[in-house]
């Protein structure tokens, strides 16, 4: 079906040619090949599934705190990215690789595709929905970063065709981005000029960095410029041509993607903002949705993403159809019939014969391809979880917007399943073992899984304040106790917030916000049951919300960034001017057990160690977990607080809080249990100084 699907297969069954690539056939002997199977298999990604009373699906690794899980689920996809960011291992990043579980080192497949625009979209709209979610402004720089390496290293000349527009992939380890040779020399992919340009200018909005909307009108142009009438075998630009002159001949070219919905985009959002050539887009965003309309929604031909995909009618995929489901549940003022339209849409995700589903102890699980006889991607709990969060979310979209209670459950136990692929498991994304897509791994599936959040912010951590979307960018965000304070690129939105805290006044400019809960009309409106506050604005980029309660920000130490190899033994400064260890019983350890990334681990017969602060700070607390085969006790003690002991259950991982209220220096610990304890996030409070 396709090469893509090769790189996934190659260690799980090889098969004649049916388009472009070997993949796997429908073998009736495997019951789960069938269109929608049940698979309640012990295991997800090799990690012991969790169940409740019912036999449903509990996430992973808290199973009695799903806010818990899915926050974890998080970081540890943005801990792992933040490593190939920050400390450029590779100065690309490919479709397909293997990460060494124990030294954090990629291992490239290099006859593969390495994935350049798809991941700069992707990126940017994952970093677009964690900064305000965390405030960790430090994000912003990384992404910046990423993309003006490709801006200056990725673009088609300017005397092409399709002129300064970005090339969809490289060859593995070119520093420079034309293209993948098993796909042609020198060619684009309009789809994909369409999503990097939104992406584009969705980074300005949050830097204000002009070069980035500049470049987005600039696609945009081309976008019109080379725009063509469609018909039923020919979208309005082409899935794939050579980028010099627009042919569409020549070995995997093609004058078909059912996927406009990303220069569509792009326009809106320029035409939402006024910047560019307004009549221009207006019209040929116009055209492009009647295209899309007629023929696409019509017959469902879904065909035209993958950057490895060799052109055809036959290979349907669940990315298009459920994007365009997104697109019009948010924007249902674009598209009178929104309620038909996504309900079709993801009914046909669910139902499609042209690939495998199936149910893992309740959770509905959607793979990504296929043309009814072969698909992709691997056996059930091993991949896909990237399409699984897309499919979860637009379903807790559709139930916010309808209140649709099916669709909430169905989304909540599918998310559930995603959690667990956090962090690196150790079986999951064969072919390789090991192996990771890094844009569905660590952009495409977090991005989406925030949007869930958006969509139900019950769902989000209850013991922690965290803004968990706006209809705006966020420019700025701060966290303090009782506290949350933030701008937006639009004076007008609308935002949703989950907070432990009780807001009391909220303040938007100058101006103190009335408590309403009226649709539609400006007013905040605070729910106490859940913790979930909205806000709809006019008129001020700038919110202030203050209240009652609440728990100061804390700062986390993960064991991940700086990078040190499992096993090394810790002692003196790590990370440099935070803490200074105690040598001994500490050691770094490799993922395994419920943490999905690095760890700390307390070994050694005292099973006892000590550690310092370099500037006081308060020890908030730490998530531990015992991996023996019996009850064991932790104990920490610090000076002016009384001591904290934790009964910790065989195999269960425990997030720990301290209550302490008073900075230290020396914070030591007692393990009394046979075995090791591991410990991972831990929390803490900076003393002012």
């Amino acid at each position: 079906m396709t090469e893509r699907l090769i790189v996934r297969l190659r260690a799980v069954l090889w098969c004649g040619l049916l388009l472009c690539g070997a993949v796997t056939p429908r073998a009736h002997a495997d019951d789960w090949l069938m269109p929608v199977s049940t698979v309640n298999e012990p295991l997800i990604a090799g990690r012991e599934v969790q169940l409740d009373a019912k036999g449903v699906l509990l996430p992973w690794p808290f199973a009695d705190n799903a806010g818990r899980s899915y926050d974890e689920h998080l970081r540890s996809q943005w801990t792992l990215l933040q490593q190939m960011l920050q400390q450029s291992r590779m100065p690309y990043f490919h479709c397909c690789f293997q990460i060494d579980p124990t030294s954090l080192e990629p291992k490239a497949d290099f006859n593969w595709v390495n994935s350049t625009a798809y991941l700069r979209g992707m990126l940017i709209g994952f970093v677009e929905r964690l900064y305000p979610y965390t405030g960790d402004a430090r994000m912003l720089d990384d992404v910046r970063a990423f993309v003006d390496y490709e801006l200056e290293h990725g673009l088609t000349p300017t005397d092409y065709k399709w002129a300064g527009v970005p090339y969809p992939s490289a060859d593995p380890g070119a520093a420079e981005y034309r293209g993948w040779k098993p796909r042609g020399t020198d060619y684009i992919e309009p789809h994909l000029v369409g999503e990097d340009g939104y992406a584009y200018v969705r980074l300005y909005e949050m830097t204000g960095q002009q070069k980035y909307l500049e470049a987005a009108i600039h696609f945009a142009d081309q976008l019109v410029k080379n725009y063509e009438p469609g018909d039923a075998g020919h979208s309005p630009w082409p899935v794939r041509c050579q980028a010099r002159d627009g042919r569409i001949e020549g070995s995997g070219m093609g004058p078909y993607s059912a996927n406009v919905l990303g220069p569509i985009s792009l326009f809106d959002e320029l035409l939402r903002i006024k910047r560019g050539d307004l009549a221009a887009y207006r019209r040929t965003r116009a055209a492009a949705w009647n295209w899309l309309q007629q023929y696409p929604l019509q017959n469902n031909v879904w065909v035209g993403y993958f950057e490895d995909v060799a052109p055809s009618f036959g290979n349907m995929n669940s990315v298009i159809p459920l994007e365009l489901a997104r697109y019009v549940l948010w924007h249902p003022e674009l598209d009178s019939e929104w309620r038909t339209h996504a309900h079709a849409l993801i009914d046909w995700v669910r139902t499609t014969p042209r690939w495998p589903k199936y149910r893992v102890h309740g959770a509905f699980v959607t793979t990504e391809q296929g043309n009814g006889s072969n698909f992709c991607c691997n056996k059930p709990n091993q991949c896909c979880d990237s399409h699984t969060a897309r499919l979860a979310a637009i379903e807790a979209l559709y139930y916010r917007r309808t209140g649709d209670q099916d669709m909430l459950e169905e989304a909540r136990r599918s998310l559930n399943w995603v959690t667990y692929f956090q962090g690196l498991p150790g079986d999951a994304h064969a072919p390789f073992g090991n192996q990771w897509w890094f844009n569905d791994e660590f952009t495409d599936g977090p991005r989406r899984m925030m949007e869930a959040l958006w969509a139900v912010p019950e769902w989000a951590p209850a013991d922690a304040s965290h803004l968990l979307g706006s209809t705006s960018a966020v420019t700025r965000i701060e966290y303090g106790r009782g506290r949350v304070h933030y701008t937006t690129f639009d004076a007008d939105a609308e935002d949703v917030l989950r907070l432990d805290f009780r807001p009391t006044t909220v303040r938007v400019g100058a101006q103190a916000m009335r408590a309403s809960c009226a649709p539609k009309k400006p007013g905040w409106c605070y729910e106490p049951a859940s913790g979930v506050l909205r806000i709809t604005r006019r008129g001020a980029r700038e919110v202030e919300v203050r209240g009652e309660g609440g728990t100061a920000p804390s700062q986390v130490l993960t064991f991940d960034n700086p990078h040190l190899a499992a096993g090394t033994p810790m002692q003196g400064e790590y990370p440099k001017a935070l803490i200074d260890w105690t040598a001994g019983p500490w050691r770094i350890g490799a993922p395994g057990g419920p943490f999905g990334t690095f760890h700390l681990t307390l070994v050694g017969a005292a099973q006892s160690g000590s550690f310092q602060f370099m500037h006081p700070s308060v020890l908030v607390g730490v998530d531990a977990y015992n991996p023996g085969l019996q009850v064991a006790t932790l104990s920490l003690r610090c000076a002016g607080e009384a001591d904290f002991k934790a009964t910790l259950a065989v195999h269960r991982v425990q997030r720990l809080q301290t209550h302490w209220q008073r900075p230290c220096d020396v914070v030591s610990a007692v393990f009394d249990g046979p075995g090791t304890v591991q410990l991972d996030n831990l929390a803490y409070i900076p003393a002012p100084r």
